[in-house]
């Protein structure tokens, strides 16, 4: 290896790591960690799934479709209004 690739010149001692003009003397550390957090929408696809879609505009595009096909129907993870208790206490009765 030549001396031109080699790596930087190690910092001598006297050499601060930081250049003066920068001053994180009033940071705070995590300030926006939360925000970040509640403002991050993350999913993981399976691979199977990736392969059919060019980027996520498409994947949001088929998402948009199947919410319209969907309606106003109760979706699969909402339970229904009137338990099958209360139709058994219920007994039948119609209104």
């Amino acid at each position: 290896m030549s001396e031109r690739h080699t790596s930087r010149k190690p910092l001598k001692v006297s050499e601060p790591e930081m250049r003066p003009e920068y001053d994180f003397s009033g940071a705070v550390r995590g300030k926006y960690y939360r925000r970040y957090l509640e403002s991050s929408n993350v999913v993981v696809i399976e691979p199977d799934v990736h392969s059919k879609f060019k980027n996520s505009a498409a994947v949001n595009d088929a998402l948009r479709t199947l919410m319209r096909a969907a309606g106003k129907r109760r979706g699969l993870t909402k339970r229904p209004t009137r338990t099958r208790a209360k139709a058994a206490r219920a007994g039948g009765r119609e209104r």
